[in-house]
């Protein structure tokens, strides 16, 4: 896969920074309110804490944000603009928040949640639309290490908002949505403009098609090589895109499972593994990835190795979960856990900006990229399933394995695209 854009067409790293603290600012929008602030909410409504009710509103959740992100892609692709969508759907689920932190009933919750996943995903979705519009293919394995931010941007802000004396039960909302606001304008504001010819054609593109010829038969011949040459690489492509969407489905499914399970796992170790033990370590894995996914995504880009850092990110994922599989004693687990934790965060930040690299389309970024997106919402879907299945009859041990082998499958499938390629 060769550059898209020449070198003068790269980035300043002002704008790289901005664009990451934006999708940053995405993260803060739903981490905290999908992992405390919902909870707590239902609690209160309900009067108790209620598993099923939680389950329900993060379901229905879910599969509006799926259906949205797609929506809001082809929206944003077929009028020809971005940061309008990004601009509304940032101004209408912050409102959406705040209506969120007064509702009154179970069903009001539900759907003020279904309403606010479509808002966000109106902003999410033409967002890193936008990145594939502007940020040439040297400089997306930086991109992609500055992504790595994000979910330590939205844990942090789910302690900062839920910090009592400094943030009040009655103000967490709006609160959020303020930092949100500030973290999203910044690039939306500054950024108009930066959008790169070279990147907004399709890939493969044969300009000399159009060029005369020197007779008809020649061009006829021409034109049937070119055909069969474009029916190749569309082929080509249509596979890389398929192994880069189901490499990261794999690594997913062990991520959301972890990310669910974790504590539960700690306990089955030591009983009295204490919660906020098991968050700090958490926190850990993901301050530790940022730097080490700037270094290897800046590595990527110099030596335009863009996929290798991903076949070793989900090869050491694998190990830390055969560790995991293979721990009886509580260092050797916590050491599986942060190996894996550290390798699938740097896989998932750079496979984020690498996408970008291999959907062929720019017409149809936006909706593509929320096929893509699929992938972070499904597992969340067939996970507790998948556990359900394995864990009460053959412990974590099982699951870690059949988790192990799915991280190595996804090497193995990226593996084969740097072969082809």
């Amino acid at each position: 896969m060769s550059d898209h854009a020449a070198p003068d067409d790269r980035q300043p790293f002002w704008f790289l920074i901005l664009f990451a603290l934006a999708v940053g600012g995405g993260a803060v929008a739903y981490v905290p309110l999908l992992t405390v602030l919902l909870p707590v909410k239902i609690t209160g409504v309900v009067g108790a804490e209620d598993v099923a009710s939680l389950a329900r509103a993060t379901f229905y959740g879910a599969i509006v944000a799926s259906l949205a992100n797609i929506a809001f892609g082809m929206v944003s692709d077929r009028s020809g603009t971005r940061r309008i969508w990004i601009v509304l759907g940032l101004f209408s689920s912050s409102a959406l928040l705040i209506f969120i932190g007064r509702a009154n009933s179970l069903f009001d919750l539900i759907v003020l949640i279904m309403a606010w996943q479509v808002c966000l995903n109106m902003m999410l979705g033409p967002l890193l639309a936008w990145a594939g519009d502007c940020v040439p293919d040297r400089q997306k394995g930086l991109l992609g290490g500055l992504l790595s931010a994000a979910p330590a941007m939205g844990a942090m802000a789910g302690s900062l908002v839920t910090f009592e004396n400094f943030v009040s039960e009655s103000f967490r909302m709006p609160a959020i949505a303020m930092l949100v606001a500030a973290l999203v304008l910044p690039v939306v504001l500054l950024g108009g403009g930066r959008e790169r010819p070279a990147l907004m054609r399709p890939r493969g593109v044969n300009d000399s098609k159009s060029a005369p010829y020197a007779d008809a038969q020649a061009g006829v011949q021409a034109d049937a090589q070119a055909g069969a040459q474009a029916d190749a690489q569309d082929g080509q492509t249509k596979s890389v895109v398929a192994r880069m969407w189901m490499s990261r489905f794999l690594v997913q499914i062990s991520e959301a499972g972890l990310f669910a399970f974790l504590l539960f796992w700690l306990r089955s170790i030591v009983a009295d593994f204490h919660e906020n033990t098991a968050a700090n370590i958490f926190s850990l894995v993901l301050i530790v990835s940022v730097p080490l996914s700037l270094v290897i995504g800046r590595w990527s880009d110099t030596h335009r190795r863009p996929l290798l850092p991903l076949v070793g990110s989900a090869m050491l994922a694998a190990a830390g979960l055969a560790i995991m599989a293979a721990a009886l004693e509580l260092p050797l687990a916590i050491t599986g856990y942060v190996i894996f934790g550290i390798a699938a965060s740097i896989f998932l930040s750079l496979h984020t900006s690498q996408t970008l690299r291999v959907l062929p389309k720019p017409q149809h970024r936006g909706r593509d990229l929320g096929i893509f997106n699929l992938t972070n919402t499904i597992p969340s879907v067939v996970m507790p399933w998948i556990t359900l299945s394995l864990v009460p009859g053959f412990g974590f041990s099982a699951l870690f394995i059949l988790f192990a082998g799915l991280a190595a499958l996804a090497a193995l499938l990226l593996a084969t695209i740097i072969r082809r390629t």
